[in-house]
């Protein structure tokens, strides 16, 4: 059997992690709250009312894009294409190929981000390991503009930093969501989470401050891991209505051929 990610890859530690999933999700959902085409994530109006849903539906595209076979990988890149391509229909307008490249950016170098703080620095050939995988899936998808390699891609992820994000009305909705949804002391906790993976330029027009006292926490979390007390420590933080759900982030999931 020919799997879209091979068995012995990186890209199958980050994404068969809860830790680093978490990680990539605190990430991805500050960007998302500053990118120009936030507006497309408000039309049908399901993140806001539910931020936390839509954290695991994506999660369980991208999981089953990774642990796939390659044509169970591609159906799933296709039903994400069409699910995309029914709201447009609705809009009646395109979402830019710029947006959909901007997810996968963010993706990408979350994926790295995640896995650096959690565990150790990747090396140059596993960075491109990363970029290749999340590359085929916008090939996938027929999207223009994609880059040919890790060095390529690296400016042009600067290049979308400095010209894709734009704090808005949207933006300050979107937080006010992730503090409804989550309670003063996870979306704080949420805040400093992003505030250990975020770029510079992210943190900055966020205002997320500068004092990550969520740091050392992280290195508790580490020593808690080799004792095996870890998820004692993730029952006390996260919301009880997902646990289950994050528990299962950690098993690597068993999806048939053709699911």
């Amino acid at each position: 059997m020919e799997y879209f990610v091979s068995k012995n890859s990186v890209v199958r530690k980050i994404w068969g992690s809860s830790d680093t999933i978490l990680f990539i999700f605190a990430g991805a959902a500050a960007e998302f709250a500053l990118n120009k085409a936030v507006d497309w994530l408000y039309f049908t109006g399901r993140l806001p009312a539910d931020p936390l849903g839509r954290l695991f539906s994506t999660v369980a595209y991208a999981r089953q894009i990774v642990f796939s076979d390659k044509m169970g990988a591609y159906q799933a890149i296709d039903r994400m294409a069409a699910i995309h391509a029914a709201v447009e229909n609705n809009r009646g307008s395109k979402i830019p190929d710029w947006a959909y490249r901007d997810v996968l950016f963010m993706l990408i170098d979350y994926s790295i981000r995640a896995y650096e703080l959690m565990y150790h620095p990747l090396t140059e050939a596993e960075k491109t390991e990363v970029c290749q995988v999340f590359l085929q899936v916008g090939q996938r998808m027929g999207l223009r503009g994609l880059p040919d390699h890790y060095p390529s891609w690296l400016l042009l992820r600067e290049q979308y930093l400095a010209e894709n994000l734009k704090k808005s009305n949207y933006t300050l909705d979107l937080y006010r969501q992730y503090r409804k949804h989550l309670g003063l002391f996870r979306y704080f906790l949420l805040k400093q989470g992003q505030l250990l993976i975020v770029p510079k330029r992210v943190k900055n027009q966020l205002q997320l401050g500068w004092v990550a006292f969520l740091k050392p926490v992280v290195g508790v979390y580490k020593f808690s891991r080799l004792v095996k007390l870890d998820w004692l420590l993730k029952v006390s933080i996260l919301p009880a209505a997902y646990k289950a759900q994050i528990k299962d982030l950690d098993k690597v999931p068993a999806y048939p051929k053709n699911f």
